[in-house]
């Protein structure tokens, strides 16, 4: 169940009530006149059935709810109450296939935005791939891994392209873009600077590697396995499962071939540059590909569910019970 509180002008408040009413999937209707000061009006909360949700916040919308008041939306981890199952079983479709758009568009537009918090983990996830390359270390690699932030964008992308967000688009390439080029920046600095200090040597980037070397040869396997990760991804973003974005995270080799590229360079080994930069595309492109037809395919299931499945024979009937 999802938990909604609204700030509504006392003229728009009967239309806001009345929405909540005919929505199918609504339980626990509150309205607290005159509670809200900035901005003033109408307090109204309820909850609503996850699969019910996206279409919910459209109608309130529609409304101009978001202009003249707020629209607040949580998850709820429990909730015990006959009408709370009422509405999960009138709302057509299943809450672990529905997709709040608007929750997805938000948490995509924070993820996608050119930070100096972004760029710093970025950049610490690059140097620390960096350290994984030299030594041929696996540990390391797959710490870099971990720490990378760049699904974020690379949702963004995938986000925007389904749901026709040109801005959207722009302002997660920027990140992306801009992100890996500066942190690379910083990790060819920081190759030179260890390198002076004889921490690193040239040696080590050419010697053999028969742990991390794979990530400057790409071959379609990569472009296969970014893509599986893509779709898992995306699959943990619109189900609000989170935690499965760190396996996410470790599958796919874009922060250790930004590495691998920037260490390359510094030490003018083109070849291996060429084949790192060459791996980064194909993760980057697998990703974004899976992501946005997976966000498609999505879209249109639920689509076809909701068409099929009979409504419920009293809308509402659970906000009135």
């Amino acid at each position: 169940m999802l938990h909604l509180r609204l700030i509504v002008p006392a003229d728009t408040t009967d239309a806001v009530i009345s929405v909540l009413e005919s929505t199918v999937g609504t339980a626990h209707l509150v309205v607290l006149p005159g509670a809200a000061r900035s901005p003033a009006g109408d307090v109204v909360m309820c909850d609503v059935a996850r699969e019910a949700g996206d279409e919910l916040i459209r109608d309130l919308r529609g409304l101009g709810l978001e202009k003249s008041g707020s629209i607040t939306m949580e998850n709820m981890e429990l909730t015990l109450s006959d009408h709370a199952d009422r509405a999960e079983e009138e709302a057509p479709g299943d809450s672990a296939d529905a997709v709040l758009w608007e929750e997805l568009t938000e948490a995509t537009h924070e993820e996608s935005t050119f930070s100096v918090t972004y760029v710093s983990f970025l950049a610490l996830a690059t140097m620390l791939a960096a350290c994984g390359v030299m030594l041929d270390n696996a540990v390391l690699i797959v710490g870099a891994m971990a720490v990378g932030p760049e699904f974020g964008p690379l949702a963004g992308i995938s986000t925007a392209v389904v749901q026709r967000a040109p801005r959207l688009v722009a302002r997660s390439l920027w990140a992306l873009i801009g992100g890996f080029a500066l942190a690379m920046i910083i990790t060819a600095g920081f190759a030179w600077l260890l390198d002076t200090v004889g921490l690193f040597q040239k040696s080590m980037i050419e010697a053999e590697r028969p742990i991390t070397g794979f990530i400057w040869q790409p071959d379609w396997m990569s472009f296969v396995v970014a893509f599986l990760a893509g779709i898992a991804g995306t699959l943990s973003l619109t189900s609000a499962k989170s935690g499965a974005l760190i396996g996410v995270a470790i599958s796919v080799t874009t922060v250790p071939a930004a590495a691998n590229a920037a260490v390359a360079f510094s030490y003018s080994d083109y070849q291996q540059t060429v084949g790192s930069g060459q791996q980064l595309l194909a993760n980057l492109g697998g990703i974004i590909l899976a992501g946005t037809l997976t966000l498609l395919l999505q879209k249109g299931l639920w689509k076809v569910r909701r068409t099929r499945r009979p409504p419920a024979s009293t809308p509402g009937a659970s906000v009135g019970g």
